[in-house]
This record gives C-alpha cells, structure tokens and sequence, in this order.
C-alpha cells in the first residue's frame, strides 16, 4: 500500500471539519473555478484587504480606542504608594523569618509549603504597611520629595 502523504493528510483534515464549515469551502472553491478568476489575482485581492484591515485596526488602536471603546489609561502610582509598597516588602521579608521554620503540618510539605508561606508573608506584609506601618516609608517619603516629572507637574 503507498501512502501519498499530501492527499491522506487534506482527506484526514476534510474528514475532520465541521460539515457545515466544509460545504462553504467546497462552495466557495467551486465558485472560484467555475468563474475563471486568476488564482492568485484573488489570493493577493483577500492579502491586500487583510492588510488594510490589519492598518486600520493599528490606527483605531492608537488613537485611543479598542473595537470602539476608549482605551482606561493607568495612572503611574505616585510616590507615596512606592514607598508603601517598599515598605510592605520589607515588612514581609520580616514576617518570613519569624514565622517557623518546621511547619508541614500548617503549610505543607515541600515547595507547595514554602509557597503557601510565602504567600501568608506577603498578606501580612501588605496589611500591616497598609495602616501606618513602621514608619519607613514615612521617611523615605520626606527624605526624597517629590520631584517634577516630564511634564513639570510635581507629583
């Protein structure tokens, strides 16, 4: 038996397609060798149109707007938030080395344990920056003010 690889794979993908979707693409090549319109004329008229589609959606996407819905700017946190954040880093890496090290039967075993501890860490971290801290980013605050950005607008 020869198997002819091109044929047996366009066999096996047609037997796989959706009947539906199968009767359109039969259709529609008929109607192309049926017309005797250049093969390739058609394919670089449907290259082009994708192309000019593809323009189209670039200029839509920067003008600000996503299938017809303004695009939601997010606003650069300002340095406050960074020095909270900071701060809640530190606390977590903190809070880490407290809690105990041979606690399976809490966490887990193995790095599903560490993650899970890890994860518990950062939570406490964050909470306890959320309120007013240990007064680190307080300072940091004060000893860097905020700067002018690009714009010449403080903050």
């Amino acid at each position: 038996m020869i198997v002819t690889a091109t044929s047996d794979l366009v066999l096996d993908v047609l037997d796989a397609a959706d009947p539906v979707a199968q009767r359109a693409a039969t259709a529609k090549l008929d109607a192309l060798k049926s017309s005797d319109v250049d093969f390739a004329a058609s394919m670089d008229a449907a290259a082009s149109k994708a192309a000019d589609q593809s323009a189209a959606s670039m200029a839509e996407a920067q003008s600000g707007a996503v299938n017809g819905q303004p695009v939601q700017v997010i606003k650069k946190p300002g340095p406050d938030e960074v020095y909270r954040k900071f701060e809640a880093f530190i606390l977590q890496t903190f809070v880490e080395t407290m809690l105990p090290k041979e606690s399976e039967e809490v966490f887990g075993k193995g790095t599903a344990g560490g993650i899970w501890k890890s994860m518990l860490a950062e939570q406490l971290g964050a909470q306890l920056a959320k309120g007013k801290g240990i007064g680190i980013a307080k300072q940091l605050a004060s000893a860097h003010p905020a700067a002018p950005d690009a714009t010449g607008k403080a903050g």
